[in-house]
């Protein structure tokens, strides 16, 4: 049997104004114990990805202002899915389809040189692009500096540190990226808020743009024809 997968929806809020930003899109597996994060992002074909990023995006077309889907460097010059992305764009405009390029490590190295004319393309084409996990795995400041001024978006991850905001190492972490997002005139979202307190101090650091749980959680897109029962809980 093949391995279903579909995309949950999270919003993206901008607490300027105390509204609904945007949207992520988030892949996961069905699974006998409900839906789970894919074992390997990367396992998943480029063919199944184009064809469920074309179908959820059909969807969506007209609903939302921004919407993001997250994109390895090994799909970024996959040309079936770059297709599939370019085709995303057309059904959600005048929507944007913001390519998240995640810190997921491929199984090849692509330089800096192999990427960014792909990532001019989807600009081309009235996309924009986001530099996903920023500070962790392979999206360190070294490694995307090139990168950074075709960006419009930096995303900045709790959830991937062991501790939490309240850390000080956290912080100056936190400190430095929203110090790069105004040097280089770039949106940065703050995403893993799971609670009030993390809420609460978040907004010392000047951050409006804020994802997580807290908010809302990600939350199945049936695609036409499946069935009612298809919902299992979600979790991480």
């Amino acid at each position: 049997m093949q391995p279903i997968y579909r995309y949950f929806v999270q919003p993206q809020l901008n607490l300027l104004n105390n509204t609904v930003y945007g949207y992520e899109l988030l892949i996961k597996q069905l699974t006998p114990d409900g839906w789970r994060l894919p074992e390997s992002f990367a396992a998943i074909s480029p063919q199944v990805t184009s064809d469920l990023l074309i179908a959820t995006t059909k969807i969506l077309g007209l609903k939302v202002r921004y919407c993001a889907v997250n994109i390895s460097r090994e799909q970024l010059v996959d040309m079936t899915v770059a297709n599939a992305i370019i085709q995303s764009q057309v059904q959600l405009y005048p929507a944007k389809l913001v390519v998240e390029l995640t810190e997921e490590r491929s199984p090849k190295s692509y330089p800096d040189t192999m990427l960014i004319p792909h990532l001019r393309g989807f600009i081309e084409h009235g996309m924009q692009i986001s530099l996903d996990d920023v500070g962790t795995g392979i999206n360190d400041f070294k490694s995307i500096q090139e990168i950074l001024p075709l960006a419009s978006e930096l995303k900045f991850a709790l959830q991937n540190f062991r501790s939490d905001i309240k850390d000080p190492k956290i912080q100056q972490k936190l400190h430095f990226w929203r110090a790069i997002s105004s040097e280089y005139g770039l949106r940065l979202i703050l995403e893993g808020i799971e609670d009030a307190e993390d809420d609460q101090l978040s907004s010392h650091f000047d951050i409006n743009l804020r994802q997580g749980y807290y908010y809302g959680k990600p939350r199945l897109l049936r695609l036409p024809g499946d069935p009612v029962d298809f919902e299992y809980p979600a979790t991480n």
